[in-house]
């Protein structure tokens, strides 16, 4: 149940940043995919709810790696998740793949 949960949840997170970076409307869009409208905007507003009820604490901290390792990898961010995992974003990722990722690690949260 949790797994399809968060099935449905990247699927959507999906879909709504597929729409609005598609520069269609709502309408065209879903005609396309044969979505329901009124479901696509139930979503975004489900996905819009759940993005601004949550906060995320960051803390920078100077590194102990040498300089010239720390200014190889200085372009890449570190994302801290729940249970003290962590995820290191390069540049050049792939934004869908990012959402995706972790809208799984949200729902295991």
């Amino acid at each position: 149940m949790r797994q399809h949960k968060a099935e449905t949840w990247s699927k959507w997170r999906g879909l709504v940043a597929e729409q609005r970076d598609s520069g269609k409307s709502v309408a065209a869009f879903c005609r396309e995919r044969g979505l329901p409208v009124s479901q696509m905007f139930a979503w975004r507003e489900r996905l819009r709810e759940a993005g601004t009820a949550q906060f995320v604490e960051i803390e920078v901290k100077p590194s102990p790696e040498p300089l010239h390792l720390a200014a190889a990898r200085s372009a890449a961010i570190e994302v801290r998740l729940a249970r003290g995992r962590s995820l290191v974003v390069e540049p050049g990722f792939d934004v869908h793949h990012l959402r995706a990722l972790l809208s799984v690690l949200e729902v295991e949260a």
